[in-house]
């Protein structure tokens, strides 16, 4: 098993919503957790079938089981931004000349953020994947396997939020671990909220979300049920 200690001042974990308002998950989510192991492992997670508008999943990616725990609990903040986008049909194409090329359709929206990111992220059940992982932590951008250099800086969400900590830990402390709500909840939990999964960038419909809550009570060990197995579509 591999754990990674994470500490980031900031981090956005968007959902799948439009309009003016856009919130964040209320924790770092499976999915986000195992694009960052695959970002240090130096695995491309994206394909370009040069047909589709949007850039694709790759296939044949890791399978895993993936586990995430609060060390301390982030807080929800928000801002306002000015959201740039080249608009649906002709909205605003009055102002297409005057924006010379840039993306001209501007709305003022609000976004949420999480601070103060103090989190695991455990992976086990595929060794290969932990020690690519673990060459990349030690060589960082010089880990180039089958001479391919690792894409860009890991981030959490937002690429302006860089991770300030990220290293293995053998030695855990407690953690606010996330569990998915099962149909008979015996225990309460806290901070309920629909983590995604697995993202499928071509069609929504097929992303898999599912509800998590944070357990009330820091535990060191694992629950056996905060393990939530990360199977792409095309996995190996």
């Amino acid at each position: 098993m591999l754990q990674l200690r994470l500490k980031a001042p900031y981090a956005a974990f968007r959902l799948f919503t439009a309009g003016s308002y856009r919130p964040t998950a209320p924790f770092l989510t499976p999915s986000a957790a195992y694009g960052l192991l695959l970002n240090l492992a130096a695995i491309e997670s994206r394909r370009d079938d040069e047909q589709t508008a949007m850039t694709l999943t790759a296939d044949n990616l890791p399978t895993c089981d993936v586990a995430v725990g609060a060390v301390s609990l982030p807080e929800v903040q928000s801002l306002y931004q000015q959201l740039h986008n080249y608009p649906v049909g002709q909205t605003g194409k009055e102002r297409a000349d005057d924006a010379r090329g840039n993306k001209y359709n501007i709305q003022p929206i609000r976004r949420e953020l999480l601070s103060d990111v103090d989190a695991y992220i455990c992976l086990r059940s595929n060794d290969w994947l932990e020690s690519r992982v673990r060459e990349g932590l030690l060589l960082g951008a010089r880990y180039r396997p089958e001479g391919k250099p690792r894409y860009g800086l890991p981030f959490l969400g937002d690429n302006n939020f860089l991770i300030s900590v990220l290293r293995e830990e053998t030695s855990r402390v407690q953690a606010y671990w996330y569990v998915p709500v099962a149909p008979n909840q015996a225990d309460p939990l806290s901070d309920l909220g629909r983590l995604t999964v697995r993202i499928d960038r071509q069609d929504t419909s097929r992303t898999v979300t599912r509800l998590y809550g944070r357990m009330e009570t820091p535990a060191l060990d694992i629950p056996s049920r905060a393990w939530t197995t990360i199977e792409p579509r095309g996995s190996q």
